[in-house]
C-alpha cells in the first residue's frame, strides 16, 4: 500500500499535467523565437505554401471551438436537461480552443504585434478584419454566458445569452469558411459550399472534443456516467459524423461536377501521394467510418468504444484539414485551363513540402495552452456536470 492519501497523489499528479502543460507550452514558444529569429526558411513553408502544420492546429480549435458550444445550445436554447447541466464545460473547452488557436494563429503569421493595428485600422473589405471582430465577440459573449450560469443573480439572463452564443458561433464559423471561400488563387478554395461545410464539421468535432474531456473529467473524479446519456450523445456524434461526411462528399462532387477543377479532385483524391493517402485512410476510413462502427455496432457504443470514437474522430478531422489546407495549396491554380503553364516561379508545378519540427511544436503549444485553460478551470471552479436519473425529455 502506498504511504500516501490518494488525494495527495491526485494532487500531485495534477500538478505535474500541469507543469508538462506549461513547458509544452514554453517549448513551442521557444519555436516561435526560432521562427521569428531566423525566419520562416527553417520551416517547412515556402512561396507557394505559405500556410502550413500550425495552421491546421489553429483552424480546427477554432472551428471546434465554435462546434463545443453546440453542448451548451442544445441545453440553453433548445431546453434539454442533459445538456444544460453541460453547458458550463462546453463554455469553458470553447474559450480554452480559442485561446488555443488564435495564438497558434497569431504567432505563426508573424509579426504579432502588428495585430495592435489591424485592431484599430479596420479594413471592412478583409475577410480577416471581420474575423477580429467574431473572435472576440466569442470570447465576450461565451464569457458572458458562464457569468450567467455561474452567478444566481443573473440566470435570468441565462437563456438570452445562450441564444446570442448559439447565433454568433453560427456566424463565426461561418466567417473562417468564407477565409478559404473568398480566395480565388487556389483551386481547392473559392467554393460557397466551404461556409455550411465547416459549420457542419464543428459540430462533429466540437463533441467529440467535449466527449474525450467528460470522460477524462468523470475518470479524475471516480465518477461514471449515466450509460443511457452517453448512448444518447454518442448517437448524435454518429449523426454529425454522417452529417460532415456528405458535406465533404458534396464539396468533392461539386468540384468534380467542372472541368477545370478535374485535376485537382484527381492529384488530391487519387495522385498526390501523401493527400490522398491522409483523406481516405486518415479522414474517411479512421476518422469517420472507424467511428460510426465503434458507436452503432451492437454491443459496442459504451464507455471506451465511445471515447475511443471521438479520439478517432479529433484525428480524422487534422487528417482532413491537412488535404484540405496544405493540398489545397501544393496543387498549382490552372490560369489557362487546357494549357500547360510553366515559369521561373514555379507555376504551374506541384510544391512540395515538408513540416519542420518547429511548425509541430508551435502548433502542440497551442494544444498546451488549451489544456492548461481547461485544467485549471475545472480545478478552481465547478464545471463538473450534475447528472440526475435520466428521463428521455
Amino acid at each position: 500500500m502506498s504511504a500516501y492519501p490518494p488525494m495527495y497523489l491526485k494532487t500531485r499528479l495534477y500538478y505535474a499535467l500541469l507543469a508538462a502543460g506549461g513547458l509544452i507550452a514554453m517549448i513551442g514558444m521557444y519555436a516561435v523565437y526560432l521562427m521569428e529569429h531566423h525566419g520562416h526558411i527553417i520551416t517547412g513553408m515556402n512561396n507557394q505554401i505559405v500556410w502550413g502544420i500550425p495552421h491546421v492546429f489553429a483552424i480546427f480549435l477554432v472551428v471546434a471551438a465554435s462546434g463545443v458550444l453546440n453542448v451548451a445550445s442544445i441545453g440553453s436554447v433548445f431546453g434539454k436537461t442533459v445538456y444544460k447541466t453541460r453547458a458550463r464545460l462546453a463554455g469553458l473547452l470553447s474559450i480554452a480552443m480559442l485561446a488555443g488557436g488564435l495564438t497558434v494563429l497569431m504567432l505563426d503569421l508573424g509579426r504579432p504585434d502588428r495585430i495592435i493595428v489591424a485592431a484599430t485600422n479596420y479594413n471592412l473589405t478583409s475577410v480577416f478584419a471581420w474575423n477580429i471582430v467574431l473572435y472576440s465577440g466569442m470570447f465576450g459573449l461565451t464569457a458572458v454566458y458562464l457569468w450567467t450560469m455561474m452567478e444566481r443573480r443573473m440566470s435570468p439572463w441565462s437563456k438570452p445569452a445562450g441564444f446570442a452564443v448559439f447565433a454568433w458561433r453560427f456566424v463565426l464559423t461561418t466567417g473562417t469558411g468564407l477565409i478559404f471561400a473568398f480566395l480565388i488563387a487556389r483551386q481547392a478554395y473559392g467554393s460557397a459550399i466551404l461556409p455550411p461545410m465547416f459549420i457542419v464539421l464543428s459540430f462533429a468535432w466540437g463533441l467529440a472534443v467535449f466527449m474525450v474531456a467528460q470522460a477524462a473529467l468523470y475518470a479524475w473524479n471516480e465518477k461514471t456516467l449515466d450509460p443511457a446519456i452517453l448512448q444518447r450523445k454518442a448517437k448524435l456524434l454518429g449523426v454529425f459524423i454522417i452529417g460532415s461526411l456528405y458535406m465533404v462528399a458534396t464539396y468533392h462532387l461539386t468540384n468534380l461536377y467542372f472541368a477545370h477543377q478535374s485535376g485537382f479532385e484527381r492529384f488530391i483524391l487519387l495522385e498526390g501521394g501523401i493527400y490522398p493517402n491522409l483523406f481516405w485512410w486518415g479522414y474517411v476510413w479512421f476518422g469517420s467510418l472507424l467511428p460510426l462502427l465503434l458507436i452503432y455496432t451492437p454491443g459496442l457504443g459504451k464507455g471506451i468504444c465511445v471515447t475511443a470514437a471521438s479520439l478517432l474522430v479529433i484525428l480524422g478531422g487534422f487528417a482532413l484539414l491537412y488535404v484540405f489546407i496544405i493540398g489545397g495549396q501544393a496543387y498549382p491554380l490552372e490560369i489557362f485551363p487546357g494549357y500547360e503553364v510553366s515559369s521561373s516561379f514555379a507555376d504551374g508545378q506541384i510544391t512540395s513540402y515538408d513540416p519542420s519540427v518547429y511548425e509541430f511544436l508551435l502548433g502542440f503549444g497551442g494544444l498546451a495552452i488549451a489544456f492548461l485553460i481547461t485544467a485549471v478551470g475545472v480545478h478552481v471552479l465547478d464545471f463538473m456536470p450534475q447528472d440526475k436519473p435520466y428521463v428521455a425529455d
